[in-house]
């Protein structure tokens, strides 16, 4: 009688703890997205293993895929692949801004992503009346921020259709659907007139384009003319050497996990910009001192990220979740000890921001 009490009680309890770490663990930053209803973009369910064995294949040694044209040209469908793979675990884990920010003291990292973001209003001079762009945007998560606090109307572009109705859905229940737009898209090739837009950013996302000089063309060409456009870039610093293994095995363990086809140099940002006929306004690293580590977020998260791995291994034992997640998600947190260790060593900046001006009519 005792064996089977206690047989019995194991059992609530371990239901109690599914209960727990499924159904009420919501996102790390906002509440709505579950475990149980993660998915993996508009992959379907049988899909999901094979489509991370591409990625992989593709990404393993990342600055071979943009050596030649062909090989660049497959870049934005391995973006969209890599989205539709870690959109819904990002959202789940970290929240609906896809970015670092440097830690606030007494703050929380909700607080920090705002005041990051809100930034770039401030930098542009944003206000009601504007039309701003969001070059990879994501599921909105900036967007909405730099809108409410902008009182400007903002128009997303992602190549990722998931994303797309993510970000819809999120704008709508955050009653600001009427001010912010989201377009699928490439931001190599974007659908919008010339001289279209008041001012415009990306967080975090250029990275992901081959060459930098296609993205920031299109950018210049649809901004109207003396519009801002500012940049936070992910770069290696002056401190990285290409000849420490260790260095290269970093670098290369970011670019791998996070669909980027080589990191660029920091000094390259700036010369890169003018290339295309932008004005350099400023350019600054925001994760130097005083700023406090962007990184803390990743060491922080290890307990969540062994909980979160735990949940996502029995949901997939019991098919609620697709085979491969937990593949996915294993990558995730290796990359963000690569991340991390970029960050602690100073080879690597997520935030290298770059205000840049199309000169007006006047200036020609």
């Amino acid at each position: 009688m005792e064996a089977a009490t206690m047989a019995w009680t194991a059992a609530v309890v371990g239901a109690g703890l599914v209960y727990w770490f499924v159904w009420v663990m919501g996102a790390a930053e906002v509440k709505g997205k579950r475990a149980v209803d993660l998915k993996m973009g508009s992959i379907t369910n049988d899909k999901v293993q094979d489509k991370y064995t591409q990625y992989w294949s593709f990404f393993r040694r990342p600055k071979e895929t943009a050596t030649t044209a062909a090989s660049a040209e497959k870049v934005p469908a391995f973006v969209d692949t890599f989205y539709n793979l870690v959109t819904d675990i990002y959202e789940w884990g970290w929240g609906q801004s896809f970015h670092f920010s440097p830690s606030l003291p007494g703050h929380s990292h909700r607080d920090a992503t705002r005041v990051h973001e809100e930034r770039v209003a401030d930098l542009l001079g944003a206000k009601p009346g504007h039309r701003l762009l969001d070059v990879g945007c994501g599921v909105g998560g900036p967007m909405r921020a730099i809108a409410a606090h902008s009182g400007s109307d903002v128009v997303g572009i992602t190549i990722n259709e998931y994303q797309v109705n993510r970000a819809r859905a999120h704008n709508r229940k955050a009653g600001l659907d009427a001010r912010c737009e989201v377009v699928c898209g490439n931001f190599l090739s974007m659908p919008f007139p010339d001289a279209s837009f008041d001012g415009a950013y990306s967080i975090e996302a250029t990275c992901h384009a081959p060459r930098l000089q296609d993205v920031y063309g299109e950018v210049f060409r649809v901004l109207k003319p003396g519009g801002l456009y500012v940049s936070y870039e992910w770069v290696t610093t002056s401190l990285y050497r290409g000849e420490d293994p260790e260095h290269v095995e970093c670098i290369n363990g970011i670019e791998r996990g996070d669909a980027l086809p080589g990191l660029r140099r920091q000094d390259e940002i700036a010369s890169i910009a003018k290339e295309v006929g932008f004005e350099v306004v400023k350019e600054q690293d925001l994760a130097l001192p005083p700023a406090l580590p962007w990184w803390t977020r990743l060491k922080m998260g290890r307990i969540a990220y062994w909980r979160n791995s735990l949940v996502v291994r029995v949901l997939t034992l019991l098919r609620i979740a697709p085979k491969g997640v937990s593949e996915v998600h294993e990558m995730l947190y290796e990359t963000a000890q690569h991340l991390t260790k970029g960050g602690e060593t100073g080879i690597f900046t997520p935030m290298h921001m770059v205000l840049l001006r199309k000169p007006s009519e006047e200036a020609k």
